[in-house]
């Protein structure tokens, strides 16, 4: 099968055009989705007690707050905050900035109650403008900053741990077969992220195995796809999981997967490919189809991968899957997600200077392609089993329209959120499933997810952190994501500047490339083997050629001749200083714009020139392609600068 190859960032307004048009529903259909979705919705803000969900601490500290901002930042930074005189430093500046002294919490739940003192406890001991050398003895008096700090990260601790189903899977396993969680088909996630060493990606392979195993002895009886299942990344499992390192990568990751895979076969586990960034997913899905083909693996039905809703490419891997699906004679398992990283997504394109983003700049369009891809899943059920992992009531809604049915797919909730959206929904809809997404981790791992949870759903935009707000109206909940784009010409959010145009109108940007494209990095190489290089470089005086002493010029990468080159003598030198100082003077006379449009035409002659350059830096200093393109980069932004 060929490999998977799509544009890397098709315009945001070409793809709505098609979506808008195709997702309209008869009336009649349009009134079940709202009737359902209005139901789902008074469920999640019926009066609750006890611990609260995720949701409850959303609506309070959401990050349209100072608290909710504070917190968020608090959060981020403590991960990597190496002592304590540094984290009292920290605590002291991000609580001055929020009321946490006088917020009166809006929710009974014992989450928020408890954060919210724990918090409000600190920042009543710690005053503004307190530091660790002024107040040792205001301080002492009163409780200590080694006890503050330790308060402020047991609260983090708390909210935390509010998404983590256990500390060890053993945990985990035994928390998910009581209480409510029976209610549930299970996925489990082994908090961490990618690999930075091969004894990192040794330690979470062996992790991954030994949860495997554990899962399977405890699975029972049922069949797939009842059975619960784990989810694996694949940047933790190698080190150097990037595109550039494609080789390395098929030849020594591809049957580590396999091995687990085989691990989760024998047990007849449900097992998940993680989605990654999406400069890794045209590698994901190289390393996924030589994992599917292998002949171990056939007949096993419980193998499949997650899909991101907000990256443009999203329809085309879901055909590429189906396709794959079809031609082992398989049907995979299919996770939908709307995606978790969109900030770091929407930064990395503009730090490489791309022609577009690679994931959509307004929600709406994403909650609009999710659907677009539930669609096309819920078609291609013969080969696909489709999972949809969403916690919003009106996405719920629609896709049980689209599905005219309950059965042949499952609905999934991360574990800490959506409790009274999926409760009530196994409650209105007889045999309907539902899977939690479960993440195992221990204390330090905690952190890094609540601030991911927190960006991904603590924004003013985000379903789940207005759902519960009773002071938001039902029917704004109910209003479909095509209504709010309006037209293909509105798919895209005007206060996010393209790549290209982050500086405007003070300059552009220099132009970058995605190595995660195989297109746009062939053309790269292309460019760079099809230049053509000088064999010979002398001094330039005045305009005319000055030589002094020649040498032959060596590559540090195999020792080659590449060329020769004419030194510059002193006696040289001092005539290329008098020549510039001689023609100072009428330099300094130029118009500046003249001036300007020089060091412009200068920058655009070295972006038209990048293959030769790339080439000049890698035989002459043994440079990375990604280094010489960021050094290319470098100088002609600093020319337009």
């Amino acid at each position: 099968m060929q490999a998977f190859r799509a544009e890397f960032a098709v315009a945001d307004e070409k793809i709505a055009a098609t979506m808008i048009s195709d997702l309209s529903f008869p009336a009649a259909a349009e009134a079940r989705i709202a009737e359902r979705a209005t139901k789902l919705i008074q469920a999640i803000r019926a009066p609750k007690s006890g611990l609260g969900g995720i949701e409850d601490f959303l609506r309070e500290y959401s990050l349209s707050t100072k608290e909710g901002l504070a917190l968020m930042v608090l959060a981020e930074a403590l991960l990597r905050v190496p002592d304590g005189a540094t984290a009292d430093r920290l605590i002291e500046d991000k609580l001055s900035q929020a009321d946490w002294s006088h917020h009166e919490a809006r929710s009974s739940a014992l989450l928020v109650t408890a954060s919210s003192w724990a918090l409000g406890i600190t920042a009543r001991v710690i005053q503004p403008g307190e530091t660790p050398e002024g107040i040792i003895g205001s301080l002492a008096k009163r409780l200590g900053l080694p006890a503050v700090r330790t308060a402020t990260r047991q609260a983090m601790k708390l909210m935390g741990s509010h998404f983590v189903l256990g500390e060890n899977i053993n945990a985990a396993l035994k928390r998910s077969t009581s209480g409510a969680g029976k209610l549930y088909r299970y996925s489990f996630d082994m908090l961490g992220e990618g690999a930075r060493t091969q004894k990192d990606a040794d330690r979470y392979f062996q992790s991954y195995a030994n949860a495997i195993e554990s899962i399977g002895k405890s699975a029972g009886s049922g069949k797939l796809p009842e059975r619960p299942g784990i989810s694996v990344k694949l940047s933790a499992l190698h080190p150097r999981y990037e595109a550039v390192s494609r080789a390395r990568v098929m030849d020594e990751l591809v049957p580590k997967v396999i091995a687990l895979a085989q691990l989760a076969k024998k047990h007849d586990l449900k097992f998940t490919v993680d989605a990654e960034e999406a400069d890794r997913l045209e590698l994901s899905l190289d390393v996924i189809a030589a994992v599917a083909a292998d002949e171990s693996l056939s007949g096993w039905e419980g193998f499949g991968m997650a899909i991101q809703a907000y990256q443009k490419r999203a329809l085309d891997v879901i055909e590429y899957v189906a396709a794959l699906a079809r031609r082992l004679n398989r049907r995979f398992m299919v996770r939908l997600v709307k995606g978790a990283y969109w900030d770091t997504e929407i930064k990395r394109a503009q730090e490489r200077g791309l022609d577009d983003y690679p994931v959509f700049t307004r929600k709406a369009m994403t909650d609009l392609n999710y659907l677009a891809c539930a669609r096309k899943m819920l078609a291609a059920r013969p080969h696909l089993y489709p999972q949809f992992a969403t916690h919003n009531a009106l996405s719920v809604a629609t896709i049980l329209e689209m599905a005219s049915g309950v059965t042949g797919f499952e609905f999934q909730r991360l574990h800490g959120m959506g409790e009274e959206l999926y409760r009530a929904l196994l409650v209105n809809e007889p045999g309907i499933a539902c899977r939690t997404y479960a993440p195992v981790g221990e204390h330090e791992d905690l952190l890094a997810y609540l601030v991911r949870r927190l960006l991904e759903n603590g924004a003013n935009s985000s379903f789940v952190s207005v759902a519960a707000d009773p002071n938001v109206p039902v029917s704004d909940l109910l209003i479909r994501p095509q209504v709010q784009i309006g037209s293909a010409a509105q798919a895209r959010n005007r206060h996010i500047p393209l790549p290209a145009e982050l500086y405007a109108p003070q300059r552009v940007n220099s132009r970058g490339v995605e190595f995660g494209h195989a297109a746009a990095l062939s053309a790269l190489i292309a460019e760079v083997q099809n230049s053509k290089l000088p064999d010979f470089a002398g001094n330039i005086i005045a305009g005319k050629r000055v030589n002094g002493p020649t040498r032959k010029l060596t590559s540090p990468i195999d020792g080659s001749v590449f060329g020769e080159v004419s030194e510059a003598t002193a006696a040289i030198a001092s005539d290329a200083m008098s020549a510039a100082k001689a023609g100072f003077k009428s330099w300094a006379q130029t118009p500046v714009a003249v001036r300007a449009a020089a060091l412009e035409r200068a920058a655009d002659l070295m972006e038209s020139r990048r293959g030769a350059l790339i080439k000049l830096l890698q035989i002459e200093a043994g440079k990375t392609l990604d280094d010489c393109l960021s050094e290319v980069r470098e100088a002609v932004d600093f020319c337009r600068y």
